[in-house]
């Protein structure tokens, strides 16, 4: 019986080391030509344990995303989970969405790409939002429950206004394009942020 459950430990962390190598393929070679033939090659894992992990290609390349936007989810969350003021927390956030790694919005490029024209990932795609926005709603209503946001405005439309502004670094960022200088559009995201919420400078 231990030796059974080591053995799908050792199994289940195998699947995850794979899950891995799946998002690191994916963004050399993008979504649509990442295949069970570059995985095996990049992982060292027979292409009939892959299949065997995951029904599908596309199931093996959403899992991925999930996994992998589930990881910097409770990265951003860890990040900020010693602080006890609520501004110092959301600006930790904001602070962890600015510094994002270019392989992260590759990824995330090539994933939402995909979507577009295709439904069943369109769907997935929407719940990996939902995901990433939580971190950002939880701060901002514990904020307010607190009394240390005031605000006539609804935490989803404040949620809008911080995601929309990191999304839009995705693409000048992943395509080398000119972009705005970082340290300016933070101040200004915050200045927009504290006036939003009633928080003193």
């Amino acid at each position: 019986m231990v030796v059974r459950e080591r053995g799908r430990g050792r199994a289940r962390g195998r699947r995850q080391d794979v899950l891995g190598h799946v998002v690191e393929v994916m963004i050399e070679r993008g979504f649509h030509q990442t295949r069970f033939k570059d995985v095996a090659e990049a992982s060292g894992v027979a292409i009939s344990t892959l299949q065997v992990y995951f029904s599908t290609r596309e199931d093996m390349l959403v899992e991925a995303l999930r996994t992998s936007t589930r990881a910097e989810v409770d990265s951003m969350r860890a990040e900020v989970g010693e602080l006890t003021d609520p501004w110092d927390q959301l600006a930790g956030l904001v602070d962890r969405g600015f510094a994002t790694p270019v392989p992260v919005w590759r990824m995330l490029m090539e994933f939402w790409t995909a979507a577009a024209y295709d439904e069943a990932l369109r769907a997935d795609s929407h719940q990996l939002q939902a995901s990433y926005r939580a971190p950002f709603e939880a701060v901002l209503n514990a904020g307010i429950e607190s009394g240390a946001f005031r605000t006539r405005h609804e935490v989803a439309v404040i949620t809008d206004l911080i995601v929309t502004t990191l999304d839009g670094l995705l693409y000048p960022r992943v395509l080398a394009q000119p972009q705005p200088a970082v340290q300016d559009l933070r101040d200004l995201l915050l200045d927009q942020l504290r006036v939003t919420l009633g928080v003193a400078r």
